[in-house]
């Protein structure tokens, strides 16, 4: 029998482990774990409109596909979402970017329950279709003009808020063009604990084609909260499973993800309260969809960023996280940003960017990050 120096047989194990990614089992105990220096010029980003939200696929032609959400500068950026944002389509030949516009996949369309408005997407593929979830709303007479929605202060009891649903499309091509449902696929309910609004879509489709839909409703008097829907196919019909929260966490922006039989989500933290910084990123857990618990290190993310030149800094938004998933692994961290000081009202630009994250591919069985 031949002896290996011990070098080489350390190295023919590993290179065994990482051979069939099937067998790894590596448990994020903590994500800001992963997190890597950004490109500058990388993402999304668009003169003139405000950019947010993105969500990335790589397409069978090789290139990065994103949607996202955009609407001119024209108009205030927090009310002026609610009556004239639109998804938009870019590509890009790498996955950090930067990414190049090409077309509005998700237009107005007068009439229905989104015919105003779509925003917030989230892209997904289960077999040969890819289905496009988002939010989308509708309101009676003329859009309002910049001035006039400058004087709105409280958006949130406005006919165009409160109309917001989550809806979802349908394309065998990222290109579109993409088949939308007449209705949505979750409203409010009359009465309730999501009975104000219901929107952020986080869906998770299954192998069977069945959807794990976590989202982002408003309780009065206690604050966002997540929720959880269901359904048997993407298209729906969507149920509730639980009439009540799934997390005591005020916090909203969800996105979810499961590896190696755990489901993890990413969202924001609205008061500081979970991580010790306003608006950071949460991170939590599950092996159940109705019992998340917060992670080891529940602090995802901070608003500081490291970039690939040395620099850092601190952003004014740095939230709506999303997952470029890859050969069953996160690979990238988007999120949408802003500069300022924080808070909607005192951005002058906002704009989509990518993290890179920590390559899983070499990971031991039962090797935590």
């Amino acid at each position: 029998m031949s002896r290996f120096p011990l070098f080489n047989l350390v190295l023919i194990c590993l290179l065994a482990s990482c051979s069939n990614p099937e067998k790894q089992s590596p448990k994020i105990t903590d994500f800001s774990n992963l997190l890597l220096p950004a490109v500058k010029d990388g993402g999304f980003n668009m003169d003139n409109y405000w950019i947010w939200g993105a969500s990335a696929i790589k397409g069978p032609d090789g290139q990065y596909h994103l949607f996202a959400s955009r609407w001119p500068k024209q108009y205030p950026f927090n009310q002026g979402y609610v009556y004239h944002s639109q998804v938009v389509h870019a590509v890009s030949e790498k996955p950090e970017g930067p990414y190049r516009f090409k077309d509005v996949a998700l237009t107005r369309r007068p009439g229905y329950w989104d015919g105003k408005m779509t925003h917030n997407p989230t892209i997904q593929q289960w077999e040969d279709t890819y289905y496009l979830f988002y939010i989308g709303s509708t309101y009676e007479g003329e859009s309002p003009d910049g001035d006039s929605l400058s004087r709105i202060r409280q958006i949130y009891k406005k006919p165009a808020y409160k109309n917001i649903r989550i809806g979802v499309a349908r394309s065998t091509s990222l290109d579109g063009p993409w088949e939308r449902l007449d209705t949505p696929i979750l409203a409010p309910q009359p009465t309730g604990f999501d009975s104000v609004v219901v929107t952020n879509p986080a869906p998770y489709i299954n192998e069977d084609g069945s959807v794990d839909l976590i989202y982002r409703t408003h309780i009065r008097g206690t604050g966002n909260r997540l929720a959880y829907a269901r359904a048997d196919h993407p298209l729906g019909p969507y149920r509730r499973v639980l009439q009540a929260p799934i997390s005591t966490a005020i916090v909203e922006d969800p996105f979810i993800w499961k590896q190696d039989s755990t489901y993890y989500i990413l969202a924001k933290d609205m008061e500081g309260s979970i991580t010790g910084e306003k608006h950071a990123g949460v991170f939590l857990t599950a092996k159940d969809l109705t019992q998340w618990t917060l992670g080891k290190n529940p602090k995802a993310y901070p608003r500081t960023v490291k970039w690939a030149d040395g620099t850092q800094t601190v952003q004014g938004s740095f939230e709506r996280p999303q997952l470029l998933i890859q050969n069953g692994r996160p690979t990238h961290l988007f999120a949408a940003t802003a500069d300022g000081p924080g808070g909607f009202r005192n951005a002058n630009h906002t704009w989509n960017m990518v993290v890179p994250l920590k390559s899983s591919e070499c990971t031991r069985p039962g090797m935590a990050y």
